[in-house]
């Protein structure tokens, strides 16, 4: 699950005024604060403008899945005009994230289990070639979720599987992609 926006290219812009470092740096505070994990941020823009007593903020949020989220907001003040329009895109974007995860819910047996099967418990010979090579490892983080949150989780990345601690049953579990599209879950029995 997300927790912060890495490297998360925002660009600031102003039209009939100039960026001080400390409007760009509380913009920039602002658009990392959005830390919501659903939709995943690609580029965030930002573009500041003034006309005689009005104080206008944009963002445009570029996100994956080919979201585009826009908000803008007019005030006295350019600061508060960006807290404001920070808090429409939270707002939109918590709406983004209500929407896909009703339409996601688990119903009843589509998360199929996979049957365990024995191969051949017949010895193998053994063969006096060298251990195999470790070309790769990778590790990857286990975070306590449901099941469908997983599935959100799986569905919004590239990724073949998701190794994650199912909250339910508190054993590691791995959810990954069937090649006809739905998942299978791996659940370890001990």
């Amino acid at each position: 699950m997300q927790v912060a926006n890495v490297n998360l290219p925002i660009i600031v812009t102003g039209r009939h005024v100039d960026i001080t470092d400390a409007i760009r740096q509380h913009a920039v505070k602002k658009i990392e604060g959005l830390h919501l994990d659903y939709p995943r941020i690609i580029e965030a823009q930002v573009i500041l403008d003034i006309q005689k007593f009005r104080h206008l903020a944009e963002v445009i949020l570029h996100c994956a899945n080919h979201i585009t989220i826009e908000a803008s907001a007019e005030t006295q003040d350019m600061y508060s005009a960006l807290d404001e329009v920070t808090a429409k895109i939270a707002q939109q974007m918590r709406k983004y994230k209500s929407k896909i995860m009703r339409s996601h819910r688990p119903r009843r047996g589509e998360v199929r289990h996979v049957d365990e099967q024995v191969l051949s418990a017949e010895p193998m010979e053994h063969h006096e070639a060298a251990e195999p090579d470790v070309i790769q490892t990778e590790r990857y983080p286990v975070k306590p979720m449901f099941v469908d949150e997983a599935v959100l989780q799986l569905e919004m990345s590239t990724q073949q599987f998701v190794v994650f601690l199912n909250a339910k049953s508190e054993k590691i579990n791995v959810l990954f992609r069937r090649k006809t599209g739905d998942f299978g879950l791996i659940e370890p029995v001990f």
